[in-house]
């Protein structure tokens, strides 16, 4: 027969394993949650640069400025 000593150690014993348990589903799930964040925001970032340099492409005609990210006037034609 088990001592109440022995029963009560095995019961602090399978206790601490549930919390740990629990602390480590908690864990990498915060985890995963950080890393699906991260590649959101990269694929943004990406969407954003294409979007840019598919304006940069499209001003042909004119002169980019990168200050405001827009296509001005026509490029000058020369010198007089």
């Amino acid at each position: 027969m088990i001592s109440r000593l022995t029963f009560y150690a095995l019961a602090a014993i399978a206790a601490a394993s549930f919390v740990a348990a629990g602390v480590i589903v908690i864990s990498r799930n915060a985890t995963e949650r950080t890393v699906i964040k991260i590649e959101r925001q990269n694929n943004a970032a990406g969407d954003e640069a294409d979007g840019a340099r598919g304006q940069f492409d499209g001003c042909s005609g004119g002169v980019w400025d990168f200050g405001s990210g827009q296509c001005r006037r026509a490029a000058p034609s020369g010198r007089d």
